[in-house]
């Protein structure tokens, strides 16, 4: 049974036919599962360390013994691959749209997907700053000085990467605001975007870029992913607060597809939802995401100077009409690029 039940995990019941969805939902409590969790890039630390944690929570409450395995990359890559079949158990990802994608195609989720748990299914939020050498040699302080052209920038692609539309869509509102018009931040992106010499496909790939490859003079990373960098390169690298920035709010969910017909529903659902709970968000803050737990919060506030922030609601109208208009094929990024070269 535990070599059939592996074979079920790694090719999918539907790969097996109708004797294999009787096989995997004859799953007991006490019978060993696995969980797969398909995330985004910069989440691979954070998931390793939770996994035993709530691993543990669930053997005490249930007597079921529990694996796990991770896989990472760009979100929107990510997304891609569970539509694609990788059978994943929960989506943990950058942001909303592309959740909203495994609605789309193939119905993977409910289209209400977010109202099942609290905060729209986000469990803790970040946001953009600037990585940059140690020193700072080129007095980067703000988004203003990305269009430098005595500055090279490092972001992946956002066709790939949900982090890259984070910091596309911060410096799109931040040169809004500066110069009052559509027109001048499309003008400010596009100058902005001339100074990436290289698009990686996602948030990992580009932090490599910057600190093992130093390749560029600043790298537009997810908040928690500067203070990892920071703590592996020393003094080799700092950061950097601009004076606006987006309130990145990840998002996680219960593939019901998958679940269904893995048997792993409860499993995959309490998961989830021990990521709120105070242990979780505890986690969370020591990984250097803002939790949403106000002691969490409290504790770790030392690592989140305060700064102006705004969401996608407030600026861009959602993450559908944000998609529509800057990221849909032909859309503005894609005739940003095409300026760039």
């Amino acid at each position: 049974m535990p070599n059939r039940r592996r074979l079920l995990h790694l090719l999918g019941a539907s790969a097996l036919g109708p004797a294999a969805f009787s096989l995997a939902s004859a799953s007991t409590p006490s019978a060993p599962l696995t969980l797969l969790n398909v995330s985004y890039d910069p989440t691979r630390e954070l998931y390793a360390d939770y996994n035993p944690l709530f691993g543990q929570h669930w053997r005490e409450r249930t007597g079921q013994v529990l694996t796990f395995q991770q896989a990472h990359g760009g979100s929107g890559r990510q997304a891609r691959a569970i539509i694609d079949g990788l059978a994943a158990d929960v989506a943990t990802l950058a942001l909303a749209a592309d959740i909203d994608a495994l609605h789309h195609n193939g119905n993977w989720v409910p289209r209400d997907w977010q109202r099942r748990l609290p905060h729209n299914s986000t469990p803790y939020t970040s946001t953009i700053i600037f990585v940059v050498r140690s020193g700072n040699p080129k007095n980067i302080r703000d988004w203003g000085d990305l269009v430098r052209p005595d500055v090279r920038v490092v972001t992946p692609n956002p066709k790939s990467s949900g982090g890259a539309r984070w910091n596309y869509l911060a410096a799109w509102e931040f040169a809004r605001r500066q110069s009052g018009s559509v027109a001048g931040a499309r003008d400010f992106v596009t100058r902005l975007y001339r100074n990436v010499p290289v698009l990686d496909v996602g948030a990992r790939g580009a932090a490599t870029s910057f600190a093992q490859r130093n390749q560029g003079d600043v790298l537009l990373a997810w908040e928690n992913e500067a203070h990892l960098l920071e703590k592996e390169f020393g003094q080799r690298v700092d950061f950097v607060y601009p004076s606006i920035s987006i309130l990145a709010e990840p998002p996680v969910t219960v593939v019901d597809r998958n679940v269904e017909r893995k048997g792993s529903r409860a499993a995959a659902q309490a998961y989830l939802e021990h990521l709120y709970s105070e242990a979780g968000q505890d986690l969370v803050g020591k990984h250097f995401y803002r939790p949403r737990s106000a002691a969490a919060l409290a504790k770790y506030a030392h690592q989140f100077p305060a700064l102006t922030l705004f969401t996608i609601d407030e600026a861009f109208g959602g993450w559908t009409n944000a998609t529509r208009v800057h990221f849909a094929e032909g859309a503005l990024f894609d005739q940003i690029f095409t300026l760039r070269r």
